[in-house]
């Protein structure tokens, strides 16, 4: 068991942290503010090869490991998390698109999308089906050589903005043999998007409903076979939340550097607050369950990439521990600020607010548990 990172994984972190430091960092806070959702600088992140860490490499992609973007997204989060969530959103519904496309479907939009001139969402949840995303009700009713799409999603990254949805839709019965999964391009007739959200934060990316309305999508735009789409959702979804718990370490990552930078300039008492043991302590339990979450994180990746039979359940706790320790972490250095984590002039109120719908997302963390406890039961 080898805890160390190669030379080429060390090669990778250095370079996603340079480009968070340079690119990213310098523009949080004013991102943040203005809802400004920063697609140049995304298209300059796809130029490192972040945009399809693990798509093939025939269709422009990285061909990288799981673990190998796991390290690229915690140090993209160090520089700024909503943005860092957002190419992780992007890189799940393109290595859909790579997995289980056809190669025409591969062919026509994966050198697009790894270079970022097109820009993709994923569409899974519903106004009425968001943990129960098996009882999904948008359905898409063959027509030719086409389907037609009507419904709605919701909550949907990118809504608006992107170019192309990965969209799961339903073409059979009840439950999850019933849905396929469709890629619509942003000018499908009869696509449409709601009002932006106004969300606590994650406001450097739009969010947005999606509605179909007699939307009519090609059949070749169907990703796999009818029936297929809930699986591979799933299965975009285990990589999804590493990655975002990837994001978590990220961000909880530099509020705990900015807790001890605060702990070893700021004076109360005649003396640096880091000479106080309660406080040494404090900071020491966060470091620990930061260390704790990354094992957690990377093992799952591990797991991922070696198609173990248990990195679903892997997946599920490691984002499940990681997110919970994350906005933890970050809580406490806000705390530890006192007055002063709590102004906008400091970063610590906007990375609790970034990090807590990563709580919610990618399944939340109740459901998390219950993935976890049937994956026990089965065994």
């Amino acid at each position: 068991m080898d805890f160390s990172l190669t030379d080429d994984q060390r090669a990778i972190e250095d370079a996603a942290r340079a480009f968070a430091a340079e690119e990213l960092a310098p523009h949080s806070a004013r991102w943040d503010e203005e809802k400004h959702f920063p697609v140049e600088t995304l298209r300059k992140a796809a130029e490192l090869g972040f945009a399809g860490l693990y798509v093939a490499e025939d269709v422009g992609g990285s061909g990288l490991s799981r673990l190998d973007a796991s390290i690229v997204f915690e140090q993209l989060s160090y520089g700024d998390v909503a943005t860092a969530a957002f190419i992780s959103i992007h890189n799940m519904a393109a290595w859909m698109v790579d997995r289980f496309g056809s190669d025409d479907l591969r062919r026509r939009y994966l050198p697009r999308l790894c270079t970022m001139e097109l820009i993709a969402s994923y569409c899974l949840t519903e106004p009425g089906s968001g943990s129960d995303a098996a009882a999904l009700q948008t359905a898409a009713r063959k027509d030719g050589d086409s389907y037609v799409l009507n419904g709605s999603k919701a909550f949907i990254s990118g809504a608006g903005a992107s170019d192309v949805y990965v969209v799961m839709a339903r073409t059979g019965g009840p439950g999850p043999k019933g849905i396929s999964a469709f890629v619509v391009e942003k000018d499908a007739p009869g696509l449409s998007f709601g009002a932006q959200e106004k969300k606590m934060g994650w406001n450097a990316q739009p969010t947005a409903q999606v509605n179909f309305d007699d939307c009519r999508v090609p059949e070749a735009n169907r990703i796999g076979q009818e029936g297929e789409g809930f699986r591979f959702a799933m299965a975009g979804l285990d990589g999804g939340r590493i990655n975002i718990a990837s994001c978590s370490l990220g961000g909880a990552g530099l509020a705990l550097d900015a807790a001890k930078a605060h702990l070893e300039t700021r004076k109360q008492f005649g003396s640096a607050l880091k000479d106080f043991q309660g406080l040494q302590w404090r900071l020491a339990d966060m470091a620990t369950e930061l260390e704790a979450a990354r094992l957690m994180v990377r093992r799952a990746a591990d797991s991922l990439d070696k198609r173990d039979p248990a990195a679903t359940r892997y997946c599920a706790m490691a984002k499940r521990f990681a997110t919970d320790a994350g906005f933890e972490v970050a809580n406490q250095a806000l705390q530890l600020h006192g007055g002063y984590g709590y102004l906008c002039d400091y970063p610590l109120e906007r990375i609790v607010r970034d990090l807590r719908v990563h709580q919610i997302l990618e399944g939340t963390n109740e459901i998390m548990r219950v993935i976890t406890a049937r994956e026990l039961f089965r065994q």
